[in-house]
């Protein structure tokens, strides 16, 4: 297990390797290895394990009856997923799909939230954590909220890469999507999506090359 990684975490901020390794022994933990484009979680499942990326990235994903699909969050290396389902106890309204082959730690949120046998050091930081990082994903959820409201797919996209040059300090940069994961996060169609992105790159507001962007000037 690369402790190293999971140190970095922010499920287990504050926490060192000594402390961590114990933590593991007592939540269970397993990892599994998947390829690309594997369900690991369902919609529909109950859960009682925390999803936690060791390498690679999982998309958070959900489709309609009618196979239209959106994305609404990329967990990235050290990012946890299905807390909030976990801690509930509540049947998933998303899927959790790997975007690229990856590795994912489960761990047992049973054994998180009630007293550790073993009184580990870290147990109470860890469900301090887990309250901060279930903060943060409303966020998330929030932001995403904010990006898809406008009405034209020139709208949600200024809205999306503004935000993200804010993200990265600078305005070029590389998003976490291809161009149908960004169709789907922003809920538009993928030729249209990339008709605008042409229109804008005429108009000299950006260079955008797969998932690397460059704003030219503010977009307004």
């Amino acid at each position: 297990m690369n402790l190293s990684l999971l140190t970095g975490s922010p499920l287990f901020a504050g926490c060192s390797e000594a402390e961590i390794k114990e933590m593991l022994t007592c939540l269970n933990a397993q990892k599994k290895t998947y390829p690309k484009d594997t369900v690991i979680l369902h919609a529909g499942d109950t859960v009682r394990c925390i999803g936690l990326v060791c390498s690679g990235s999982v998309h958070i994903e959900n489709d309609d009856l009618w196979g239209n699909k959106s994305i609404l969050d990329c967990i990235l290396p050290g990012q946890i997923f299905a807390e909030t389902y976990a801690c509930a106890g509540a049947p998933l309204m998303v899927s959790a799909i790997t975007a690229t082959p990856c590795e994912v730690l489960f761990l047992n949120v049973g054994r998180m939230l009630h007293t550790c046998p073993n009184t580990c050091g870290c147990h109470a930081r860890l469900i301090e954590n887990l309250l901060a990082i279930s903060a943060r994903k409303n966020l998330t959820l929030s932001r995403r909220m904010f990006h898809t409201s406008a009405k034209s797919i020139r709208g949600r996209l200024i809205s999306y890469l503004s935000w993200q040059a804010q993200q990265h300090g600078s305005c070029e940069f590389d998003i976490p999507f291809n161009r149908q994961q960004l169709a789907d996060y922003l809920g538009v169609d993928r030729s249209a999506l990339s008709a605008e992105i042409g229109k804008m790159q005429r108009m000299g507001l950006l260079v955008a090359s797969r998932s690397h962007f460059r704003l030219l000037q503010p977009l307004i």
